[in-house]
């Protein structure tokens, strides 16, 4: 556990930690790392939420299965995010979705009692867990409802006006395969691919398989 102390203390949260207590607390066992292979579940639906986990390295999403059976990713989490948060201290604290880790992740646990105790001794590490808590409450909500009750096309293209917002540019670089890409969505490969050559009908993109490029009509 010891070899994890630079990269447990290179996360903005625990900045505020000294090497030693964060070495004791490895010890005494209030705080463990867990490792989780590509696409092992870390949390499943309605598991409880007990601890706070810190990812140290990798990549977690948050996912849920539609009415449809539709794979849908409603959040990503890398390295320095935090799960738990906003959910451990809550009157009903389950896990809402399923928790899955996309690739090899290392995840550091605080279990409750620790972390009440931390609150309590360090006001920098409270300061900086309210703000980080507040802030991803308010981008996960909103997440949710870019994803919740859209049709396959406006979910396509809220997608890709945030992509040439971030891009800024009207041809969009695919950073994922089409699979990737319905599952974030929330939709099944084939019923991407129909909607956007329903949509290149319209007159609305044209696309290949690393780029799609938006047509003035897109934006009208």
């Amino acid at each position: 556990m010891r070899k994890y102390l630079e990269l447990i203390q290179q996360t903005d949260l625990i900045k505020s930690l000294k090497h030693q207590e964060i070495e004791s607390y490895l010890t005494e066992g209030s705080c463990k790392t867990t490792r989780y292979g590509k696409n092992n579940i870390v949390h499943f639906v309605g598991e409880v939420c007990s601890k706070l986990e810190i990812i140290l390295a990798g990549k977690v999403v948050i996912e849920r299965i539609d009415e449809s059976g539709n794979l849908m990713t409603i959040a990503e989490f890398l390295s320095g995010d935090v799960l738990g948060g906003n959910l451990m201290f809550s009157k009903n604290p389950y896990y809402p979705m399923t928790v899955t880790a996309k690739e090899a992740t290392l995840i550091l646990e605080i279990n409750k009692d620790r972390l009440f105790q931390l609150f309590s001794d360090n006001h920098e590490f409270l300061r900086s867990y309210l703000e980080y808590v507040s802030d991803h409450t308010v981008i996960l909500g909103d997440r949710i409802k870019h994803y919740v009750n859209r049709t396959i096309r406006e979910s396509i293209i809220s997608y890709l006006n945030y992509e040439c917002k971030k891009q800024n540019s009207t041809t969009i670089k695919l950073s994922m395969t089409k699979k990737a890409l319905a599952e974030r969505i929330g939709v099944q490969r084939t019923s991407l691919s129909r909607e956007l050559a329903k949509m290149r009908e319209d007159g609305l993109i044209e696309f290949s398989p690393i780029s799609i490029i938006l047509s003035d009509k897109f934006f009208v």
